[in-house]
């Protein structure tokens, strides 16, 4: 292990031979000196000829810890060498800038200029003080400190190392750097680009083996000593102990990655796992337990989730402490057990049915215990898998993913075994809690979907399986999910159609069965889609009553209905044709109907005579009284009010007496049992449709017969044959409409009819339905 600083070269007087040879790196009187013996010594750890020199190994003595020419003292030591010629054979002390002796006279500063008299021991005197700081900064230093030489073998640490490890520093001398600092997940081309000298410094997170058995997290700190050639020399490790803050950070981490109060993964997390099990991905995830960051290029940061403490409401334990990036790998070689191409991912969207109910009757504690105990139930069914993660998406909401799906049926049998779980009743403080849950399901191929459309369709098909009755686990069907985005897409675009003039109204004659005149018609809105051609009410009409659009789409339909009827009657003002117009309950509740209809009159000078308002019988007898006040206050303008599908809804018939009602509207459904009569010569056998066509036929009897009683006219829909119409007539009623008369059509079409003022003619009626 090696790295360098590129500012500061350190170097050390170099031990020269006579003939000039460098001391480091070759022989020195036929010995080697790094670590062979010099003199019959060897030149780091002994030497021959000992004695201190404040601190620092003067004179081939022994440097501190024994070690000599001051390479283990860890400064800039004085270097000697013996035989250099006119010396005798005497020792020669080196100049540590140019390597040239210090004691032959011959010495020139940089300069070339002659050294003062007394220059030399004052040159010994500032490098003895010089090793002296370097040595007090070594040993005194607050992080750990080690030499280390090209065989990566520790030379001296200071005290700080040695305690990061519970060694003492004698110990560690000559030890292996790896049997000190972990060498798993060590990058494999940056070190070597250290001591080769192409990167100046290297540092990294790892973990210090601990004699206690510990583990010690540390950031560790290396540079390249060099010579004074700038060749490679040592290497120099410093190692801060960053345990607490690595806990801390673990702790910040399981905190981001998990709920607080059900211990489980949370939304991130789950999208985490997510993503990796749609990477497309064919090898393996490597990467060790360490954070590796060099002058160039810098490397990436794992980020490490700490063990998470015990549920108190549960006594479960949170699960133990795991990187991000080893849990989106777990879920990417979870994915991979498959050929690319053939990877699925599945998930399994529950939510609770009724949790509102428990907030609000037994308190949100008791709500939280009951979450607590339902994600333990979870956790212990469902995660313990490789591929499945349980996670808590939220409210009330969970998830379960599967990385490694085999199909659509493993989902759909976990989904029911779900549901199975969580049936067993909840014993929560006191309160024996019976849940259900509604499930979604999306199961597909990895390359079909993105993460985001996963976690969509599987929300929106918890949501059909809570609209299909709650209780049960619904599989997301493509044409299900196409028409709920049509209908999105529809209900996005309601209000700027109404604004771009894309609808339109349409009328359908309402013909009296006894006189076959037009007594009126009534509006029904279309929708002229640019994309979708003409779309019928029931296709928008329940999409702006949800969204709010149908308050100003019904004032726009009923100003334009109250303006044609206006000019039905200033071309026709003998027949008084009414024009009836539906009004939504959402139209009473919203806005000042009143109001509305009032402006309309005033503003088209239509007689409130000839508007009828058709309400159903749901939204007449709603909670609240406020729509009953408000067609009181109608009906005292002389607007008249039909209940539209009568029979259908509430058909409380102690209303009728109390309501400004005047047209009671028939549902279709019971038309259809007025069929044709037998053929002629060929009885009609009893059966239940014939037992069928009686009983609608006594009962719209006794509606007629109730309604005439009451003051009220009857009016039928739905009408597609003469026979329908002739037994209607004989039950007594008053009005109807069906394309046996005619079609929705443009206000022409009655105007036609009343230009002739003659009842509808055959050829008006348009063709029957089959």
């Amino acid at each position: 292990m090696r790295h360098e600083e590129p500012q500061r070269h350190l170097r050390s007087p170099v031990l020269r031979p006579a003939n000039g040879a460098p001391s480091h790196g070759g022989p020195v009187n036929g010995d080697p000196v790094n670590g062979d013996p010099v003199n019959g010594k060897h030149s780091h750890g002994r030497h021959a000829n000992g004695g201190h020199a404040n601190g620092g190994a003067v004179h081939g003595g022994s440097g501190r810890d024994g070690h000599a020419n001051g390479g283990p003292a860890g400064g800039p030591a004085v270097d000697t060498v013996t035989g250099l010629p006119g010396t005798g054979g005497a020792e020669v002390i080196l100049c540590p800038t140019c390597s040239a002796p210090l004691s032959n006279g011959t010495h020139r500063p940089a300069d070339g200029s002659d050294l003062p008299p007394g220059g030399t021991e004052r040159l010994l005197a500032a490098l003895s003080a010089s090793e002296s700081r370097f040595r007090a900064a070594f040993c005194d230093a607050g992080i750990g400190m080690a030499l280390i030489d090209p065989e990566d073998r520790i030379i001296e640490v200071n005290p700080a190392f040695a305690a990061l490890v519970g060694c003492g520093a004698g110990e560690l001398v000559r030890t292996h750097i790896h049997d000190v600092i972990d060498p798993e997940g060590m990058p494999d081309r940056l070190f070597p680009e250290l001591v080769g000298g192409g990167r100046e410094r290297l540092r990294v997170e790892k973990q210090l083996r601990h004699r206690e058995g510990r583990t010690v997290w540390s950031k560790v700190t290396i540079s390249l000593i060099r010579d004074g050639k700038g060749n490679p020399l040592y290497t120099l490790a410093m190692v801060e102990d960053i345990t607490e803050q690595r806990r801390l950070g673990d702790r910040l981490e399981y905190q981001a990655l998990h709920d607080p109060l059900t211990r489980l993964p949370n939304r991130t997390f789950f999208f985490e796992r997510l993503d990796a099990a749609c990477l497309a991905v064919t090898g393996p995830v490597g990467g060790g337990p360490s954070t590796v960051e060099a002058t160039s290029p810098p490397a990436a940061d794992p980020v490490t989730v700490g063990a998470g403490t015990g549920d108190a409401a549960t006594g479960d334990t949170a699960p133990p402490a795991v990187t991000t990036t080893d849990a989106a790998a777990a879920g990417v070689a979870a994915a991979s057990t498959a050929a690319p191409d053939e990877r699925r991912v599945g998930v399994c969207y529950l939510d609770l049915d009724g949790f509102a109910a428990i907030n609000e009757t037994l308190g949100h504690h008791i709500g939280d215990q009951l979450l607590i105990a339902v994600a333990t139930r979870l956790r212990r069914g469902f995660s313990g898998h490789g591929t499945h993660l349980v996670a808590r998406m939220g409210g009330d909401e969970f998830a379960v993913l599967v990385t490694d799906s085999r199909g659509s049926d493993q989902l759909t049998e976990l989904a029911a075994r779900i549901l199975e779980t969580l049936e067993r009743p909840f014993d929560v403080a006191g309160h024996r809690l019976v849940v259900t849950a509604s499930v979604g399901v999306v199961e597909r191929s990895v390359h079909e979907t993105t993460p985001t459309d996963l976690v969509k369709d599987a929300d929106a098909t918890l949501y059909w399986s809570k609209a299909d009755g709650r209780a049960r686990w619904t599989l997301y069907d493509p044409d299900r999910g196409a028409h709920q985005l049509t209908r999105q897409l529809l209900a996005t675009a309601l209000r700027p159609a109404l604004e771009r003039g894309e609808f339109t109204i349409e009328y359908q004659p309402l013909v009296g069965l006894a006189d076959g005149a037009v007594h009126g018609a009534e509006a029904l809105v279309r929708w002229r889609h640019p994309r979708y051609g003409t779309l019928s009410p029931d296709r928008f009409i329940p999409l702006a009553e949800e969204s709010g659009a149908i308050v100003p789409l019904g004032k726009w339909v009923l100003e334009e209905s109250c303006r044609q009827a206006q000019r039905w009657l200033t071309e026709f003002p003998g027949t008084e044709t009414f024009v009836s117009v539906n009004l939504a309950a959402r139209q009473i509740w919203d806005s000042d109907v009143v109001a509305d209809v009032a402006q309309a009159l005033e503003s088209t000078g239509l007689p409130a005579r000839l508007l009828q308002l058709e309400i159903t019988e749901s939204a007449l007898l709603g909670p609240g009284g406020r729509p009953l006040q408000a067609l009181q206050a109608l009906a005292d303008m002389g607007v008249r009010i039909a209940i539209d599908d009568f029979g259908t809804g509430y058909s409380n018939l102690a209303y009728l007496s109390r309501l400004p009602v005047h047209v009671l509207k028939l549902d279709g459904t019971f038309i259809e049992g007025f069929r044709d009569p037998a053929p002629a010569g060929r009885p009609e056998l009893p059966g239940f449709g014939s037992r069928r066509s009686d009983a609608d036929e006594q009962i719209v009897g006794a509606m007629v017969q109730l309604a005439h009683t009451l003051g009220l006219t009857v009016t039928a829909e739905g009408i597609e044959s003469a026979a329908q119409a002739e037994r209607l007539r004989l039950t007594g009623c008053d009005t109807a409409q069906g394309w046996y008369f005619a079609r929705p059509g443009e206000a022409e079409l009655v105007a036609a009819i009343l230009r002739e003022n003659r009842p509808v003619p055959d050829d008006a009626r348009g063709p029957r339905r089959p």
